[in-house]
C-alpha cells in the first residue's frame, strides 16, 4: 500500500509523467529529457530523483552523462501495471504527442553537442 500511495503522489505532477513518458520510449541522457520538455536543469533533476525514489525509472552514468530509463522489471514490479495505465491512459494526450514528436528530432542531434550546449547555458 505505502508504496502504491508513493508512486501515485509522484505521478500526480505533470511534468514527472511527461518525463516518465519519455523514458518509457528509450534510455534518455538528461540533456535530451531536458531539451524535450524545456525545463531548467535543476526542476528535471528533482523531478527524475523522485521518479527514481518510487522505482519508477534508473540511472547510469555513461560517461560524463547520466542516463534514464523505466526501472529494471525486479524494481518496478509494483509499478508494472501503472506503467501501462500511463501509456494507454496519455497514447492520445496532445502534450505526450507533442513531447514525443520534438523526442524524435532530438534524437536525431548530436547528443554530446547538446549536453555542451547546455552546459554553456547555466554559465
Amino acid at each position: 500500500m505505502k508504496n502504491f500511495i508513493r508512486i501515485t503522489k509522484v505521478l500526480a505532477d505533470e511534468s514527472r509523467v511527461r518525463i516518465l513518458r519519455l523514458v518509457m520510449e528509450k534510455e534518455l541522457c538528461v540533456c535530451q529529457i531536458i531539451e524535450t520538455i524545456q525545463l531548467a536543469p535543476s526542476t528535471v533533476s528533482k523531478h527524475l530523483l523522485l521518479l527514481k525514489q518510487a522505482g519508477l525509472v534508473d540511472s547510469l552514468k555513461r560517461g560524463r552523462w547520466m542516463h534514464y530509463r523505466v526501472a529494471s522489471a525486479e524494481r518496478r514490479s509494483a509499478a508494472a501495471d501503472i506503467l501501462t495505465l500511463v501509456r494507454k491512459a496519455l497514447s492520445h494526450d496532445i502534450q505526450i504527442e507533442s513531447d514525443l514528436k520534438r523526442l524524435k528530432i532530438i534524437l536525431k542531434m548530436n547528443r554530446e553537442d547538446l549536453c555542451r550546449r547546455q552546459i554553456g547555458r547555466k554559465k
